[in-house]
């Protein structure tokens, strides 16, 4: 089972949604880069369940402990391991006996032979989102520290819409942090969290959409085709569980409305 990411930086997320700990190493990191642990906490905190009504009702603190990897609170170029430990663990030995439509149950069964632990859904679990949220706290400081800032809204929530235009900038990444739904039109809040809590009083879920951006990034980045930008994102992306679509610019939207598209703007190349 490996669940390693990355060239130049790597990626590393290990434990079970049950077991003791669960955690990240990353390999790669620059020497000497200040990491802000309080900023850390905070986007922790963000993605923590049981603090709020719109949340999983599992209590979990989300401390994420740095054992190697940072002295004080600066990189010293070895790989960076962070432990966070499991207060809600199970003990006990008890899994699912009916595969679950949507999980990993069946699969993870087949693919380890029975012996893989999937207590709570194991390594395959929506757990895992937590030492990925910490990896991407020390990422975004050290690329924000290069021009580089990333920022996202919730665009839908089951049928409720933010249409609000989205500007990306880095004080309206730094404003939509700032709010539980991180959403543009605040009446479009009230309305996806009553959406969420009339599922929820059913014993039901919804769906939503995620739109992200980031300003900065050098025109050029990555390859031409398997290490272009997009293929790198859409990588990350579709590896946080439940995640079932990617798309950028106008996406899906293209195929579906043609007659709508915008054209775009030529640019002109700069002479050397």
């Amino acid at each position: 089972m490996s669940s390693v990411w990355g060239d130049r930086v790597k990626l590393t997320v290990f434990g079970e949604s049950r077991g003791e700990a669960i955690g990240v190493v990353i390999d790669g990191l620059p020497p000497g880069e200040r990491i802000d642990m309080a900023a850390c906490r905070a986007e922790m905190a963000r993605r923590a369940p049981g603090y709020g009504e719109l949340s999983s009702m599992r209590r979990e603190p989300d401390e994420a402990r740095v054992i190697s990897g940072l002295r004080g609170e600066i990189t010293t170029g070895a790989p960076l391991c962070a432990l966070i430990e499991n207060i809600d663990a199970d003990k006990g030995t008890a899994q699912h006996n009916i595969a679950r439509p949507g999980h990993a149950d069946y699969t993870a069964h087949v693919k380890y032979k029975g012996f893989a632990d999937m207590r709570g859904g194991g390594h395959f679990s929506g757990r895992l989102t937590a030492p990925l949220v910490f990896a991407g706290s020390i990422a975004r400081q050290i690329l924000a520290r290069r021009g580089i800032e990333i920022g996202a809204r919730i665009v839908r929530i089951g049928n409720v819409l933010d249409d609000s235009v989205f500007e990306p900038s880095a004080q309206t990444f730094s404003d939509l942090c700032r709010v539980i739904l991180p959403v543009l039109c605040t009446n479009a809040a009230q309305r996806m969290r009553e959406e969420v809590l009339a599922a929820k009083a059913v014993g039901d879920s919804v769906g939503g959409t995620v739109e992200v951006a980031a300003v900065g990034v050098p025109a050029g980045l990555g390859a031409p085709l398997f290490a272009s930008i997009e293929s790198a994102v859409a990588a990350l992306l579709f590896s946080i569980p439940a995640v079932k679509g990617v798309e950028f610019g106008d996406g899906f939207g293209v195929a579906e409305n043609v007659a709508h598209k915008q054209t775009m703007p030529f640019v002109p190349i700069p002479k050397e």
